[in-house]
């Protein structure tokens, strides 16, 4: 039997116009034989292809393309996506997961390494916009630096008001006051740099007062060096990325959108039974468990809240479809009620 490359140098010598003599004596094979591989094209050497071998995750691919679909332009992370399909009896790893979601990833930039601080030192605390235009959603975010522990409260502005109630229920949150707490250059946190010196700035009054009734101390970065929060800033980019795109995505399947009071229903739980229960990328320890130790070095709360601050009221989050948004789903039975 002939090669490949054999019977297919029959059929290019043919094509030139060589008759089945010359080519019998060209190749050193029988005319015979080149007369077989000339009269019918099934005579080339044919090689079946194998059968792709059966994936676990093969019944969950078009679920994975539902999820980034609906997710669209952002991404859900590949371990949210392997709760979800945990839930719905996938036994494979998270390796062919990721093998299968690389080609649909635009990877983004590695953040910077930041320094570290001791336990009860600082809070860094920032507002991140969820969603700009005529029904905005935003989100303040504040983060204790040794633990990584995050609070966070929706709102659809960021505004003086929005900050200070954000300061004082992350602070309540946590059980404590940290010695400082490190904002950006936003017009509701200091309406002037330097005005009384390097260094001495003066601050919004009513920021300034709710740090004397709490006992921090506020800190502003320097110009053009925002990234001296990217403990707060690196956790912005986790929470769209694990917590809005898979809510907004699920909500955005079943006709809905993504509104504050959904936004500030679902976030207290994803924070105490995901976000704090990750073994974080920097410290190597879940949030939870460091900031059981950082509360330990935090400044005791004030007695009496300072006047003027209202707690702000929680709503109960909207009717929603019973599907996967993180694991337990138990989590969110509260808005799968229909309230009056």
């Amino acid at each position: 039997m002939l090669t490949q490359e054999q019977s297919v140098e029959i059929k290019v010598l043919a094509r030139q116009g060589h008759g089945i003599k010359a080519i019998a004596r060209e190749l050193g094979v029988s005319r015979n034989t080149v007369r077989k591989y000339l009269r019918s094209e099934s005579a080339l050497p044919r090689y079946r292809l194998r059968a792709p071998r059966p994936c676990k995750l093969d019944p969950f691919k078009a679920y994975l393309q539902q999820r980034i679909e609906a997710a669209r332009p952002h991404w859900i992370p590949a371990t949210v996506l392997l709760r979800e399909l945990r839930e719905r009896g996938y036994a494979g790893g998270i390796s062919q997961l990721k093998a299968y979601l690389a080609p649909f990833k635009r990877r983004p930039e590695e953040p910077v390494v930041r320094f570290e601080t001791p336990p009860g030192r600082q809070m860094q605390a920032d507002f991140t916009t969820i969603r700009r235009g005529r029904d905005p959603l935003k989100a303040f975010v504040a983060t204790l630096g040794f633990s990584r522990a995050t609070f966070v409260r929706f709102s659809d502005r960021e505004d003086s008001a929005a900050w200070l109630t954000g300061l004082r229920e992350a602070l309540h949150y946590f059980g404590g006051v940290p010695e400082e707490v490190l904002f950006d250059n936003a017009g509701a946190i200091i309406t002037e740099r330097d005005a009384y010196g390097e260094g001495r700035h003066r601050w919004h009054p009513a920021l300034y007062a709710l740090a004397g009734a709490y006992g921090f101390r506020p800190k502003v970065c320097r110009p053009y060096r925002a990234q001296t929060k990217g403990k707060v800033e690196r956790f912005n980019g986790y929470l769209k990325a694990s917590f809005i795109t898979p809510l907004a995505a699920t909500l955005k399947s079943a006709g809905l959108t993504l509104d504050v009071e959904t936004a500030n229903a679902q976030i207290g739980p994803w924070l105490d039974q995901v976000a704090h229960q990750r073994v974080h990328g920097t410290t190597g320890v879940q949030p939870a468990v460091r900031l059981a130790e950082e509360r330990l070095a935090l400044r005791p709360l004030p007695v009496q809240a300072p006047q003027g601050l209202p707690a702000p009221q929680r709503h109960v989050g909207r009717v929603l479809p019973h599907d996967s948004l993180q694991h337990p789903l138990s989590v969110y039975d509260q808005l799968l009620e229909v309230t009056a």
